[in-house]
């Protein structure tokens, strides 16, 4: 049967060290196609040329495969044109980059618009995703990158700036001014990601919300929002976190069109704003189709402020795609909203926790792994299973419910990319039990917590709290034998180990030796009966470390260590204290939690095979 080992324990651990220190990190992202933007660039500029992106060419293969494709009319006037070839003085950014550089073309396409949108609200993030210092006139060579988060990992994207223009206008996104060209850059860049301009046609906000930030979404229902909404809407703005909302369209043919209010069914709009006085600032992608009602942009609410107010609220009368409108008017409106966390506890209360995040890979494989939904009771057990251990309850005197919150999230990979293959996305779900069992398990026991349905999105997410305890989450599509790659992302208040150790987690080294103790059965993973014992000894030994380091700085000095190792059981010779010394402690003669374990994990190792 197959089950994923160690969960979210050893994967997270090994994981967020390679992040850190490795490629893949925001710091150092992986270099997409295996191009690196520094090298290309040098390049050009010794041999006076332009950049020419033979990986994404400027010809239909680049548009797309069906409606953008050979045999569609709507390609063939399409040439594709450097900046400096469609207006005098190019600029990548003029003013700042702001909300209104983002004009929807021909292309539907405003899921990524909105989320774009909301990301120029934060520098920080904005210039994560549009690395700055880039120019048409400073060592300016015909290329750009573009950073984006990607299934776990960072990667950057190198483009050439040639853009497909009809009549010598941009057809894809454009910005407010002519003149300004990092909105439809970063479009080609993520067109460039997922295959071809096509590829990005409909979608949903919070997948490139996510893809900007890395972060975790949660979806709200009108219907069936919170009391507090208006609070967290406000709460999640004020911290950094990406907002969408949309109108669901029940029939398909009517997506995108414009209802007597001027708010459009079927189409992504970006949350700008949140105000004191219950006011919520959106905006169309399309830069223009506005609201009409009460505190749009010529309503006589806004004579009943003054000017200084208006000021504050930015107000202007524009048709460029913005408006205000009442709390009550967006709730009443609008069916759906999508918050992109930073960090998953930010909308709960005002205190800063240490969240984790483990992401875990997985694939559902035809015919061995790819069980189904719980309707398949023959063949659900199959599915990959992770182990979750929640350890600590939260920590909130204001609130009465008692429970580890987290959430979960399950992304299927590649489906976009795959489209010109015949690909769509899977309906996918997951359900969470109390712990590991066969196949009789499930079939006479239900799931402890649940996706609310499953669902053709490319990640399904839930906000839950569940009291301390192991459990596992059994990811799944609906119907079995649908084979594909997905991530499973947990954020929790999830602490494996105490938090007056003041550690960042274990190194590399340290959870490959773990593995190699436990991993009896030499498949280089642990089962559940490995994991359980490498558990226990590590709980073991944090008790033992905590009893020496009474200071709580988080390491013990090279004495006090001789002790905490006969404590773990280990007798020794001077001889060994003086090696172990050598090896585990720092300049100062003091060893931290990380080297302590795996000084323990060794000792470990050389025992047990002394003792065989």
């Amino acid at each position: 049967m197959p089950y994923t080992p160690s969960g979210f324990f050893c994967d997270r651990l090994i994981r967020e060290r390679e992040r850190r220190d490795g490629e893949g990190s925001v710091s150092k992202p992986v270099r997409f196609n295996g191009q690196d933007y520094n090298a290309l660039r040098q390049e050009c500029l010794q041999r006076k040329g332009l950049f020419e992106d033979d990986s994404f060419p400027a010809t239909v293969e680049s548009l797309g495969f069906k409606e953008l494709g050979h045999k569609s009319n709507k390609v063939k006037n399409i040439v594709w044109k450097r900046p400096k070839e469609i207006c005098e003085n190019p600029q990548f950014i003029v003013g700042g980059a702001s909300r209104t550089d983002i004009c929807q073309g021909d292309l539907g396409d405003c899921w990524l618009l909105a989320a774009i949108a909301c990301l120029t609200l934060n520098e920080k993030l904005l210039f994560r995703v549009v690395p700055q210092e880039q120019s048409f006139s400073e060592n300016y060579a015909g290329l750009f990158h573009f950073q984006f988060w990607r299934y776990g990992d960072w990667v950057d994207v190198v483009i050439d700036d040639r853009i497909p223009t009809f009549n010598n206008q941009l057809v894809f996104t454009k910005s407010a001014e002519r003149n300004e060209f990092w909105s439809a850059l970063l479009e080609k860049a993520y067109a460039k990601l997922h295959g071809s301009y096509e590829a990005l046609k409909g979608g949903n906000t919070t997948e490139a919300m996510e893809d900007f930030t890395g972060g975790v979404t949660e979806f709200y229902e009108m219907k069936e929002a919170p009391k507090e909404l208006y609070k967290i809407m406000k709460k999640a703005l004020e911290r950094g976190s990406l907002m969408g909302c949309s109108i669901d369209s029940l029939v398909p043919a009517r997506f995108e069109t414009r209802t007597v209010t001027g708010l459009v069914k079927g189409h992504a709009y970006s949350v700008t704003a949140v105000d004191e006085v219950r006011l919520v600032r959106l905006r169309n992608p399309w830069g223009q189709v506005e609201w009409n009602g009460p505190w749009s942009d010529n309503s006589k609410e806004w004579t009943t402020l003054s000017k200084d107010e208006k000021d504050k609220l930015q107000h202007q009368s524009a048709e460029d795609g913005e408006f205000w409108m009442s709390f009550e008017d967006f709730k009443k409106n609008y069916t759906k909203i999508e918050i992109c966390n930073l960090t998953p506890d930010a909308l709960e209360d005002d205190k800063i926790h240490k969240w984790t995040v483990s992401v875990n890979e997985g694939r559902w494989v035809r015919g061995c792994s790819a069980g189904g939904c719980r309707n398949y009771p023959d063949t659900f057990w199959t599915n990959p299973q992770y182990r979750l251990r929640l350890l600590e309850e939260d920590d909130d005197p204001d609130d009465n419910e008692v429970g580890c919150t987290f959430v979960v999230a399950l992304m299927q990979k590649n489906r976009r990319k795959e489209r010109k293959m015949g690909a769509n996305l899977f309906t996918i779900g997951f359900a969470i039990y109390e712990q590991h069992m066969q196949k009789d398990f499930f079939l006479f026991n239900s799931s402890k917590a649940r996706s609310k349905s499953y669902i053709n999105l490319r990640e399904v997410t839930q906000r839950f709290r569940l009291s301390s305890g192991e459990y596992v989450i059994i990811p799944s599509t609906y119907e079995p034998h649908q084979e594909g790659d997905f991530i499973l992302r947990l954020s929790s208040l999830l602490m494996c180990l105490d938090k007056d150790l003041n550690t960042e987690g274990f190194s590399l080294e340290s959870c490959r030796s773990m593995i190699a103790l436990m991993d009896m059965d030499g498949t280089g993973r642990l089962n559940l009966q490995e994991f359980r014992h490498l558990w226990n000894k590590i709980k073991q030994w944090q008790g033992i470390f905590k009893h020496y380091n009474a200071d709580q700085s988080g390491s013990i000095n090279s004495y006090e260590m001789r002790n905490a190792v006969n404590d773990a059981g280990f007798r020794l010779n001077n001889q060994l204290y003086d090696i172990i010394t050598m090896r585990y402690a720092n300049e100062n003669m003091n060893i931290d939690f990380d080297s302590f374990v795996s000084c323990l994990v060794r000792l470990e190792a050389m025992f047990s095979k002394s003792t065989h």
